[in-house]
């Protein structure tokens, strides 16, 4: 992943993330808040520690079909990772995955600026012509956010994951290269 460029939005820096972001994201996967509508909902104690999240970490960035980026402010604070993962690029799509982990820059437009961002990237340098998401379907802060970027909801994905061990629908939402034109 180190060969990522940084890419710039109104509101956001997405770096590409890094070994040294590994504690950060640990604190934020530890907060029951953040990871609340995130599948690491499920993920009992263990895979929470340091180490577990290094060796994710490590994982993710040996996939050839996954990029990661850390979200930060204009000011430089680290406020949360986007992601692109399952690329196919013969298929031309890969799915979206976004959190803030800094709870007090939630619903300020820090999400949707790095979509938006990420967006961009995806469609115009990676050559995509589809990107999709699959947020809980209790999850409005989310499903607005995408949709305010350019996300149609495609469907319902009945009782997809567990959150806490019960059985949650996530939705489909996707965004079209031709329809961000």
């Amino acid at each position: 992943m180190n060969d990522l460029p940084v890419l710039e939005g109104e509101k956001v820096r997405l770096q590409p993330l890094t070994a040294e972001d590994v504690p950060l994201l640990t604190r934020w996967f530890r907060d029951a808040e953040v990871v609340h509508h995130l599948q690491l909902s499920e993920d009992p104690p263990e895979l929470m520690t340091i180490e577990a999240v290094r060796e994710r970490f490590n994982y993710m960035d040996s996939d050839p079909f996954t990029r990661v980026w850390r979200i930060d402010t204009k000011a430089g604070r680290p406020i949360g990772q986007i992601e692109l993962v399952n690329l196919h690029p013969l298929q031309k799509r890969a799915e979206m995955h976004i959190s803030i982990g800094e709870k007090d820059y939630w619903s300020g437009g820090y999400g949707s600026d790095a979509v938006l961002t990420m967006l961009r990237f995806a469609f115009n340098d990676l050559g995509l012509r589809r990107v999709y998401a699959t947020p809980d379907a209790d999850n409005i802060r989310a499903i607005r956010s995408f949709e305010k970027c350019g996300f149609v909801l495609e469907g319902t994905l009945r009782e997809h994951r567990l959150r806490h061990g019960q059985p949650v629908d996530m939705v489909m939402m996707g965004a079209l290269r031709k329809e961000q034109q």
